[in-house]
């Protein structure tokens, strides 16, 4: 129960699917939490429901995608709680399902926005935080769709590129200063942003789950605790020897 015992720890995309169930086990294990999201409502809840618990959460909103608003967050952050160890960058859109030659160009300025700016940004404000702690971890949401191609989403397959290189980048840059950084890549992880894909899709839901499932060896697509637990090993000490790599989470999806 305290792997992260008194780690100040930000999440983006804090408020639903992975990025709640990293804030409560990450809480659970003792971090004092930074709930970030653009959804006011759902992420107040999560607050809650670690306070109920007997953690410590409190709740900002950020546009990920906004620089001015992420250097005033994280400003408020670091003054509310004296430091920030951790940084999950989990904030991220899917974007638009089609054919690259017909993706315009605000619908791939919208998703590069939150899902390479965002990381940038928030990277950026947070590193002179942990430079001045002595340390940190950063935790890179990517995707398997960051490792492979699947002839889908051209604009969130590139965003998912580039987090995992500027990951590795980073980890470089920082590591004298004890600042390590990973980027994590989840399979098919039963979300409320995949639930829409399948509701977009054809089949509809229930028809899209299970062929999702049958597409992994393992025989089912991820819950989110499949990859809050990950994170809460990269976040801890645990892992202090580990830095610049990618931890595929993904039921045995790029084994194929």
């Amino acid at each position: 129960m305290n792997r992260v015992e008194g780690k100040v720890a930000v999440v983006t995309g804090g408020a639903l699917g992975i990025g709640q169930a990293i804030c409560i086990a990450l809480a659970k294990e003792g971090a004092k939490i930074a709930v970030t999201d653009i959804d006011d409502e759902n992420g107040a809840k999560v607050v809650d429901e670690i306070r109920a618990a007997g953690g410590t959460a409190h709740y900002w909103h950020i546009d990920t995608s906004d620089e001015d608003n992420v250097n005033t967050v994280f400003f408020d952050i670091a003054k509310e709680y004296g430091a920030i160890d951790v940084l999950v960058n989990n904030a991220g859109i899917a974007g638009v399902n089609k054919p690259t030659h017909e993706v315009t160009k605000d619908e791939w300025e919208n998703v590069i926005g939150v899902n390479v700016n965002g990381v940038f940004f928030c990277t950026k404000y947070a590193i002179p935080q942990m430079k001045q702690a002595g340390a940190g971890s950063i935790i890179n949401l990517s995707s398997i769709y960051g490792l492979i191609g699947a002839a889908d989403l051209p604009p969130y397959h590139a965003s998912k590129g580039a987090v995992r290189l500027m990951s590795k980048n980073d980890a470089l840059f920082y590591a004298k200063d004890k600042i390590r950084v990973n980027s994590v890549h989840p399979g098919f992880i039963w979300t409320p942003l995949v639930e829409q894909l399948g509701k977009e899709s054809p089949g509809g839901v229930d028809e899209f789950r299970q062929q999702l499932d049958k597409r992994h060896p393992i025989g089912h697509v991820g819950e989110p605790e499949d990859i809050a637990y990950a994170v809460v090993y990269l976040a801890s000490d645990e892992s202090k020897f580990v830095t610049g790599t990618e931890l595929v989470i993904d039921g045995g999806y790029t084994a194929q």
